[in-house]
């Protein structure tokens, strides 16, 4: 074939530091538009973005040269440098975890990324994130999961 026709989706779920609400309220709804700002500069789609003051979730269409570890660097990174332009001592996490989603469940992982709030008002992040590895088969040991 003499072009390339990827569609490779991926749920990015990634947390603060010690998963402590770092992030004030009124950066939330500028951070996911940053983050998708981010993405469309260093050619990486992103479809959703969302989340709460301790965690983020992103979907994004992968590109073909670009790898996952690379996708979270780069969104870590430059919404790392662009929240401590605020002026607030803040860090991100080292891991994250990463799920391919079907595109015929993007809609639904849209609407999950986008009502994160009311979610997390009945479910922590801790909960949510293992259930996660849980019902994508991700192999984890409990005790280690979040550092």
């Amino acid at each position: 074939m003499a072009h390339k026709f990827p569609n490779v989706l991926i749920h990015i779920i990634f947390s603060t530091k010690e998963r402590r609400d770092l992030i004030p309220k009124e950066l939330l709804s500028t951070r996911w538009k940053y983050l998708a700002g981010i993405g469309r500069n260093q050619r990486i789609p992103v479809l959703a973005a969302g989340g709460t003051r301790n965690h983020v979730h992103v979907l994004v269409a992968l590109p073909t040269d670009v790898t996952i570890a690379k996708t979270v660097q780069v969104l870590k990174a430059n919404s790392s440098r662009w929240i401590g332009e605020h002026g607030i001592a803040f860090a991100w996490q080292e891991g994250y975890g990463a799920v391919s989603v079907s595109p015929s469940h993007v809609a639904r992982v849209r609407r999950y990324i986008a009502r994160q709030e009311q979610h997390h008002a009945r479910r922590s992040f801790e909960d949510e994130f293992i259930a996660l590895l849980r019902k994508t088969g991700i192999k984890f040991d409990p005790e280690q999961v979040f550092g």
